[in-house]
């Protein structure tokens, strides 16, 4: 295998495993709106990376997370109603991104490759990026693990239990934010929300308890990195719009399958 496929390959896979229990949350919670903003904001982050001749991942995972705290903080001040700020919020980073990139005169930038992905560009530092990064969100995950189901299922029962509530959604916001950072290079800004959303709705279809659905989210995830892959060797598409394709028919297959009852 040609090494810049087979670091596409780990680099993919390695983001599935990642997305994957990360987006079972963000499909319980319905927070996919909440992770598009946080998508948009990652070109801001690019942008400021370039301006400020700063490392590209910190700056975007400093600007998510700016993002995701700014937006708990105007929240719990309910002055504009979540959807409305998520919308404001979503499309003011993408567009100051848009512009700060057209002021860089003396730096070209590949606008697609960050929109869409660039998944066989995908370096050995990248590669670091994505399993050094993983490696920290799943073990901040399965600390949290009991918190965020308490705090899914119902978060008035949760706070009184003892629960902070509160930190523990931030949290939550924080790793989605690591996890876009992570994914952009893979899938791309405009496609990470996909990779979260897709594979875990489709396990959904077939889990039978929450932790079933976070492996079968991340299992189905690296299916369809393997299958996109392929899908762009051999008819010449985008590597990370290919990744979602493919997604997106395993998400069609099991929902086309004649279950007893939907989970």
């Amino acid at each position: 295998m040609a090494d810049f496929l087979l670091r596409a390959l780990l680099g993919g896979l390695g983001v599935a495993a990642i997305a994957g229990p990360l987006g079972a949350f963000v499909v319980w919670r319905r927070m996919a709106y909440f992770g598009d903003t946080l998508a948009h904001s990652a070109l801001l982050g690019v942008s400021l990376g370039f301006l400020l001749d700063i490392n590209m991942n910190l700056a975007v995972v400093a600007c998510c997370v700016i993002l995701a705290i700014s937006l708990v903080t105007l929240q719990r001040q309910r002055l504009v109603a979540t959807d409305t700020l998520l919308g404001i919020m979503a499309h003011s980073a993408l567009s100051l991104g848009l512009v700060a990139i057209s002021l860089l005169e003396d730096v070209r930038v590949d606008l697609l490759a960050y929109l869409f992905g660039d998944l066989l560009a995908i370096s050995s530092t990248d590669l670091y990026w994505v399993f050094g990064g993983g490696v920290l969100v799943l073990a901040l995950l399965w600390y949290l693990w009991e918190p965020l189901l308490a705090i899914t299922i119902n978060e008035e029962l949760a706070q009184v239990e003892g629960v902070p509530v509160t930190q523990v959604r931030l949290a939550l916001m924080l790793l989605i934010a690591v996890v876009i950072a992570i994914a952009m290079k893979i899938v791309g800004i405009l496609l990470i929300s996909s990779l979260l959303i897709i594979p875990a709705a489709a396990a959904r279809r077939l889990a039978a308890s929450p932790e079933q659905m976070a492996v079968g989210a991340a299992v189905l995830g690296c299916i369809s990195v393997g299958a996109g892959l392929a899908l762009s060797w051999h008819l010449d598409t985008p590597a990370g719009p290919s990744v979602v394709v493919a997604a997106l028919i395993c998400f069609l297959l099991l929902y086309s399958l004649p279950l007893s009852r939907n989970r």
